[in-house]
C-alpha cells in the first residue's frame, strides 16, 4: 500500500471513462476538470479498455482494493461490461451514473462484476429535475433505479447535489429513501471552487441540523468525519432510510482522510479533485510508466484544505505560499 507524506494510504481509485454525457447538469465539474465535455460520439483521446485494465492491474499490485467508474456518463462506453469483467478480482467495483442506461444493462453489469451503484437524482419532480439536469429523462432515471434494484444492486445510493435550486427538495428525497427499501441518499455539498456561482451555495450545517432532528439514529463514521442519519428506522432493524452528507468544502478533516487517486478520461492521474496543477501523464500506458506515475502521484498528494489551502490572518482560505510556483516534487 502506498502512503503519501501525510500518512494517507491510497486504497481506492476513481476512474473517469469518458467526459461525454447525455445530461448537462448545471453544477457539473466533470471530476474537477471543468466543462471539458466533448461530443457524444466516442473520442480518440479516451483511454481504451486495455489502458484502463492495465492501469487497474498495476494499482492492484500496490494494494488498491476498490475502483469507482465515473464520467461524464460511464455507460456511454459500450465496452463498460468488458472493462468491469477484466477488472482484477481483488477490487470492489462500483459506478456513478445518471441511471438512464441501466434499464436493459443492469443485469449484465452485475454478471460481469459490478457490486455497487450511485445514481444521480437531484429532485423528485420532473420539472425541477429537468431544470437542474437540462434533461427530460426523469422517468428513465426512475426506471434505472428500479432496474438496479431488480439486478441485485442493493442498496442503490442516490446522489443529490445540495445547492440553491435543490435544497427545497431535500425533505422529499429523504422521505423517498425512508419509504422505499433498498435506497440510500447521499447529499453532496455544492462546490463553488470547482463550478463557480458561489451564490448558489447554502449553509450545509443547516441540513445537518435538520436531519439530526428527523433521525431515529445517528451513526458517526471516522472516515471523513461523516455522519449517517437513519430516518424512520434504525441500522439494525433494516427499516427506514439512511442519509449521509458529503461536505468537503472548507473541511480539513475530509481532506485529511482522502484515500483516493483519480484518473481522467484521457489518462492523467489526479491526486486531488480540487486541483488540476498536479496532473500526471501515464505516457504510453505501459506498466512501468503507470507504476512510476502512480508512485509520484501518491508521493506528491497534499490535503487541499489545511495544507494546500490555509487560512490567512483574516480567516480566509488562500493558497499556501509553499505551493506557489513550487518545483515538482519527486517520488523518491
Amino acid at each position: 500500500m502506498l502512503t503519501d507524506e501525510f500518512g494517507r494510504e491510497v486504497t481506492g481509485v476513481r476512474v473517469s471513462l469518458t467526459d461525454r454525457c447525455n445530461f448537462d447538469c448545471v453544477y457539473c465539474h466533470n471530476e474537477g476538470l471543468g466543462d471539458t465535455r466533448g461530443p457524444m460520439d466516442p473520442q480518440d483521446g479516451e483511454m481504451s479498455a486495455d489502458d484502463v485494465v492495465r492501469f487497474l492491474e498495476v494499482v492492484a499490485e500496490f494494494g488498491v482494493d476498490s475502483v469507482k467508474f465515473t464520467g461524464g456518463e460511464p455507460m456511454l462506453r459500450q465496452d463498460l461490461e468488458e472493462i468491469i469483467r477484466r477488472t482484477p478480482d481483488s477490487m470492489e467495483v462500483s459506478m456513478t451514473t445518471n441511471g438512464t442506461f441501466l434499464p436493459g444493462r443492469a443485469e449484465d453489469l452485475v454478471d460481469t462484476g459490478l457490486e455497487r451503484v450511485n445514481v444521480s437524482q437531484d429532485a423528485m419532480e420532473p420539472e425541477a429535475f429537468a431544470e437542474v439536469t437540462k434533461s427530460g429523462a426523469y422517468d428513465r432515471v426512475m426506471e434505472g433505479v428500479e432496474a438496479a434494484l431488480d439486478a441485485g444492486l442493493d442498496p442503490v445510493k442516490l446522489n443529490m447535489v445540495v445547492f440553491e435550486r435543490t435544497a427545497g427538495y431535500v425533505p422529499q428525497m429523504v422521505d423517498h429513501v425512508a419509504e422505499n427499501r433498498g435506497l440510500q441518499l447521499q447529499l453532496i455539498e455544492y462546490m463553488p471552487e470547482l463550478t463557480g456561482n458561489p451564490e448558489w451555495a447554502i449553509d450545509i450545517q443547516r441540513v445537518h441540523d435538520w436531519l439530526a432532528e428527523q433521525a431515529t439514529e445517528i451513526e458517526h463514521r471516522e472516515m471523513h468525519d461523516r455522519r449517517r442519519y437513519w430516518i424512520g428506522g434504525t441500522k439494525a432493524s433494516g427499516e427506514g432510510g439512511m442519509v449521509e452528507i458529503v461536505d468537503p468544502v472548507e473541511n480539513p478533516t475530509f481532506c485529511a482522510n482522502c484515500h483516493r487517486v483519480r484518473v481522467t478520461h484521457d489518462g492523467f492521474l489526479k491526486g486531488c479533485l480540487n486541483r488540476n496543477d498536479d496532473l500526471k501523464p501515464m505516457g504510453e500506458m505501459t506498466k512501468p510508466e503507470i507504476r512510476e506515475a502512480f508512485r509520484m502521484t501518491v508521493a506528491e498528494r497534499v490535503p487541499y484544505y489545511g495544507e494546500y489551502m490555509v487560512r490567512n490572518g483574516d480567516g480566509e482560505w488562500e493558497v499556501n505560499d509553499k505551493y506557489i510556483d513550487a518545483p515538482p516534487q519527486t517520488g523518491d
